[in-house]
């Protein structure tokens, strides 16, 4: 049985099915009040990079970590209770989750100087569960957020508003990446995909805060968690600081956001696997399933292809093809090369817009 907060938080839980025990998750957002129990390409926050191999990070970091990168992590208050959220841009733009500020205008956003300010909901995106609150203020510690996905196994930094206590701060990894929560499972029927799992506890209010690699980058927005009385053990999920930032963008500009669609689950080549499935290629992405009736079916691509070249770019990994997908409007041809039993195959594939 799905239960639902009173107005955003506790609405949010998600029935995870396709195993053999079914999860509830919980979107955690605003209705955590205790008594109902950045800036465009060329600012320094956009051009970064995640980690690199061999930073992983150690639990001795997390204290200047938090010391430095807490002021960017606010709370966003709304009538119901709170959520989270995180500085984007010096000039008082905010990011945090739609579920969070879902039917408001206007929030009060807390920051960790103990000062407030009113906040204008400027917009929303439903599918990525993203919105860009606006504040009067132009002194924000903008931290930087990472243009790659992070390693799986990296120190993960969680920062947010479990609960109604500003600034809390847990810590674990990055448990794994590509994480999908089904439409029918999410409680406005609406896949929330390409998510990271942590096991960083996360907690009802956490939603809209930070998840922050060892050199204080932000690799994803918090959403979701498995509460435990099912079961789960510290199974949280957030939003790619790949996919907030192209949101965001698109959000500025005109208000809306594209969600250009493949249809093809992935992996990044690596010398182990390629080794293993004895692959003839050295880099890639290679396909483990693609759905019916999808763009890259159409186009008649097969699962254990290597995706080696899309839109006239190279491709090297997962992040490659999810990035140069994100800037192919709906509707547009691109060409697609595959590495398939040796042979390169030259496709065109039409991207569409999520079903």
């Amino acid at each position: 049985m799905t239960e639902r907060c009173p107005a955003h938080s506790k609405r949010l839980w998600h029935r995870w099915a396709g195993i053999a025990v079914t999860l509830v998750l919980v979107v955690l957002g605003a209705c955590t009040d205790l008594s109902d129990r950045q800036p465009p390409p060329g600012q320094d926050q956009q051009e970064t990079n995640a980690s690199p191999p061999g930073e992983a990070g150690t639990l001795a970091v997390v204290p200047d970590l938090v010391e430095r990168l807490g002021p960017s992590v606010v709370t966003v208050q709304l009538s119901e209770g709170s959520g989270s959220g995180v500085v984007y841009r010096a000039d008082g733009l905010i990011v945090t989750n739609e579920h969070v500020v879902r039917g408001a205008r206007e929030v009060t956003v807390a920051f960790a100087d103990g000062t407030r300010a009113q906040g204008q909901v400027r917009a929303t995106d439903r599918r990525t569960d993203l919105a860009v609150v606006q504040v009067p203020r132009h002194d924000l510690p903008a931290p930087q957020f990472a243009r790659e996905l992070p390693r799986k196994g990296v120190l993960a930094v969680a920062i947010g508003t479990p609960l109604g206590l500003e600034n809390t701060v847990t810590s674990g990894i990055v448990s794994g990446l590509g994480r999908e929560v089904p439409a029918a499972a999410h409680a406005d029927d609406i896949p929330l995909i390409d998510l990271i799992q942590t096991d960083a506890p996360i907690s009802p209010g956490s939603s809209g805060g930070a998840l922050l690699d060892a050199a204080g980058r932000v690799i994803g927005i918090n959403q979701a968690s498995a509460p435990s009385q099912l079961g789960a053990e510290s199974i949280g999920f957030a939003i790619p600081s790949t996919t907030v930032v192209s949101t965001v963008e698109q959000l500025l500009a005109d208000g809306t956001a594209q969600h250009p669609y493949l249809g093809a689950s992935m992996v990044t080549v690596t010398d182990t696997l390629r080794q293993a499935m004895k692959l003839q290629v050295q880099r890639g992405a290679i396909v483990l399933n693609v759905e019916p009736d999808s763009p890259a079916a159409a186009a008649g691509v097969q699962p254990a292809d290597v995706i080696v070249r899309f839109a006239g770019q190279d491709i090297t990994n997962v992040e490659n093809v999810l990035g140069a997908l994100r800037n192919i409007p709906p509707g547009q041809t691109a060409p697609l090369t595959v590495r398939r039993g040796g042979q390169a195959v030259e496709l065109t594939v039409t991207v569409a817009e999520r079903p």
